[in-house]
């Protein structure tokens, strides 16, 4: 029992359903040294289950607490909208529960389809692609459009899905500083001629920043360096855009190569696109490995996303209310609390930088009432550990009164010790 005196208790009943009297598994004590290490260093991570949410509140309950929720990505509050929920029942009537197959074998409904072309239409591009989730599209069409023989360039900042997708790729990575157009230009212009291909990658907003990418600078580099453009969608689209098509305006729809986005955030369900042209698209139906492997997505969901895909042009007063509360969130964080955030819109971040103080603050404002989470790397660099705050329409003006007084409070605590 020596061995087990190391690790604090609540590891050692990893063990408790083995046998005391043998050695346990290899993959066992690989688990328990790396939790050990996560635990010391404040990086260690949990999920826990939500006993209900409140629809039209952006509140949830846990372990039978009322927190309001500052980490759901529901933008527009979509995910508990009555639309939905008849679109996802009304599919299962027609199509069962489950697709039954991947759509290159007899998984191809004609709600997907449907979807597709939705999607299309909203994003100003000839054809859209549907995959099973966000990180699915990301390492599907970036693995597929690019290989060893090509060149990645992409934001130190781009979500692990598309770094994912760049290292199954094989081909040679470059990464530039973030938003710095400057420095992609000097890597474009140094290592472009080696590869046969190039492809640039960058998020319209950032997941962790809340800050967005110049899209018409990264339009224009790629065309003078004769490359191929991703920019991923995924926090602006349904949230951003006159009619919810996020940060590429449609007019410049056909000159971006990829458009990925997601359907699990501000439309409220799950499952994920590509927008692209219409020979790319069946180009990627041909060696996009995570959708020609994947089971396609079940009917409800189909049907959830293709409400959601229509009901977006119609959303501009939750889209308006979202701004307004970012802003003022945004001003009360830098006026009030003295704070920097990037956060342009409805992601604000708070960078704390040390992983414990940043635990702590979100524990202060557990015990307040609100749920928010602490990010540290490797989500985030070293450092840089901070809380990310996660606006809704469905958020009122004394939710974020509320909020400011307990990171007023949970501030000052960490900054005087206690």
């Amino acid at each position: 029992m020596t061995y087990f005196k190391m690790f604090p208790a609540w590891l050692t009943h990893l063990f408790s359903c083995c046998n005391s009297h043998s050695m346990p598994l290899l993959s066992e004590r690989i688990a328990v040294k790396a939790l050990k290490g996560f635990s010391e260093n404040g990086l260690l991570r949990a999920i826990f289950p939500l006993q209900s949410i409140e629809r039209g509140t952006g509140a949830v309950n846990v372990s039978s607490q009322r927190l309001i929720d500052f980490c759901s990505n529901d933008y527009l509050g979509l995910s508990g909208h009555p639309a939905l929920e008849k679109a996802a029942s009304g599919a299962i009537e027609k199509w069962g529960c489950g697709a039954r197959a991947s759509r290159l074998m007899s998984g191809d409904l004609e709600i997907h389809h449907a979807l597709e072309e939705e999607v299309a239409r909203l994003k100003g591009t000839e054809a859209a692609l549907i995959f099973g989730s966000g990180y699915l599209a990301n390492l599907g069409t970036i693995s597929a459009i690019v290989g060893r023989d090509d060149g990645i360039f992409m934001d130190r900042l781009c979500h692990a899905s598309m770094l994912d997708g760049a290292l199954l790729s094989r081909a040679g990575i470059h990464r530039f500083r973030h938003n710095d157009m400057g420095h992609l230009e000097s890597l474009l212009k140094a290592e472009r001629g080696r590869y046969r291909r190039a492809l640039v990658l960058a998020e319209t907003l950032y997941s962790m920043d809340g800050d967005t990418a110049p899209v018409e600078d990264l339009i224009a580099l790629k065309n003078r360096y004769d490359s191929m453009l991703l920019l991923d969608e995924a926090h602006a689209m349904g949230a951003l855009g006159e009619t919810g098509e996020g940060l590429v305006p449609r007019c410049r729809s056909r000159e971006i190569d990829i458009q990925t986005g997601t359907f699990g955030k501000a439309l409220g369900s799950y499952g994920a696109f590509c927008a692209v042209s219409c020979n790319l698209q069946k180009f990627f139906i041909n060696r996009a490995r995570s959708f020609i492997f994947s089971t396609a997505l079940p009917p409800a969901v189909a049907g959830a996303n293709l409400a959601a895909v229509k009901m977006l042009p119609g959303c501009n007063k939750s889209r308006g209310r979202l701004r307004r509360l970012s802003l003022w969130l945004k001003n009360a964080v830098i006026q009030r609390l003295g704070l920097e955030t990037p956060g342009e819109y409805h992601i604000i971040p708070i960078i704390i930088g040390e992983n414990q103080d940043t635990l702590a603050l979100a524990g202060h404002l557990l015990k307040n009432g609100m749920l928010v989470k602490a990010v540290r790397p490797p989500t985030v660099p070293r450092s840089q550990a901070r809380l990310r705050i996660s606006l809704t329409a469905n958020h009122s003006m004394e939710d974020l009164e509320r909020l400011v007084r307990a990171l007023d409070n949970g501030i000052s605590k960490i900054s005087q010790g206690v």
